[in-house]
C-alpha cells in the first residue's frame, strides 16, 4: 500500500473558510483552484447529511449517504471516518441474541473493511474491538439456535450448528459450552469416542470454566465404567 493511502486524515477546513477561499480564487480568475474549494464544501456537506441522519437514528438513510460518499471518494481524507460511521450505523441496530443477526454480520463486515482499507486510521483499534464483539454475538446466536434444536430433539441440526460454532468462532467465549454440548450430542448418537474427546478438550483447555468442570466429571465417570 502506498504512503499516500497510509497518511492520517487531516482536519477539514471550516466550510466558511473554503467558501471564502473559493470566492477569492474565482475573483482572481483562478478557476481550477476555486473549484477545488467548492468541491470540498460539497464533499463535506454530503458527509454531514449522513451524519445528521446517523445522529437522528435514521439508519437506512445514514447508510445510503455514507455508502454514496465512499463510492465517490474512497480515498478522501475523512474516508476512514465515513467508513466507521457506516459500520456504526449497522452496529447501533444490533438486536438481542434471540433475534435475527443479519445486521450484526453487516456491522462486522463494515468494520473489517475499515481495518483492511484504512489500517492506519485512528478508528482501527475501535473497529477491531467491535469486530470481536460482533463475532461473539454471532457465535452466541448459533449456540442459541443449537440449544433450540436440542430442545426439539433434533440432534442432527444441533450438531451441525455446534460444529459450525467451533469451526467459525474458535476464540469466542461460547466455545466451552459449545464443545460440552457437542460432547452430549455425540454421546446421544452413540459416538462414544468423539464424545469423550470433546469432553476431554473442554476439561483440559477450559478447566477454569463451569463447562470444564462438568466435562472433567464426565471424563472421570466414563473412566470408572
Amino acid at each position: 500500500m502506498s504512503d499516500l493511502f497510509k497518511t492520517r486524515p487531516q482536519a477539514l477546513l471550516p466550510a466558511a473558510d473554503l467558501y471564502a477561499q473559493g470566492e477569492k480564487d474565482l475573483d482572481k480568475s483562478r478557476y481550477a483552484e476555486a473549484r477545488i474549494s467548492f468541491k470540498k464544501i460539497v464533499e463535506r456537506a454530503r458527509f454531514l447529511i449522513g451524519e445528521s441522519y446517523y445522529r437522528e437514528s435514521e439508519w437506512d438513510k445514514a447508510i445510503k449517504e455514507f455508502e454514496g460518499f465512499l463510492s465517490f471518494y474512497p480515498r478522501h481524507q475523512i474516508a476512514d471516518l465515513v467508513q466507521f460511521r457506516l459500520a456504526m450505523s449497522y452496529y447501533d441496530q444490533v438486536k438481542p441474541v434471540e433475534q435475527d443477526q443479519v445486521i450484526t454480520a453487516k456491522a462486522m463486515e463494515a468494520f473489517k473493511t475499515l481495518v483492511r482499507e484504512y489500517p492506519e486510521s485512528r478508528y482501527a483499534a475501535d473497529a477491531l474491538a467491535k469486530i470481536d464483539i460482533c463475532r461473539g454475538r454471532l457465535a452466541q446466536k448459533e449456540l442459541f439456535t443449537a440449544s433450540y434444536y436440542l430442545n426439539l430433539g433434533n440432534t442432527t441440526a444441533a450438531r451441525q450448528r455446534l460444529e459450525m460454532v467451533i469451526k467459525n468462532y474458535p476464540r469466542t467465549l461460547v466455545i466451552p459450552e459449545a464443545l460440552y454440548r457437542l460432547g452430549e450430542v455425540y454421546a446421544s448418537e452413540g459416538r462414544t469416542q468423539d464424545s469423550q474427546e470433546a469432553f476431554r478438550r473442554v476439561a483440559t483447555e477450559y478447566a477454569y470454566t463451569e463447562w470444564g468442570r462438568r466435562a472433567a466429571q464426565r471424563v472421570r465417570t466414563a473412566a470408572t465404567r
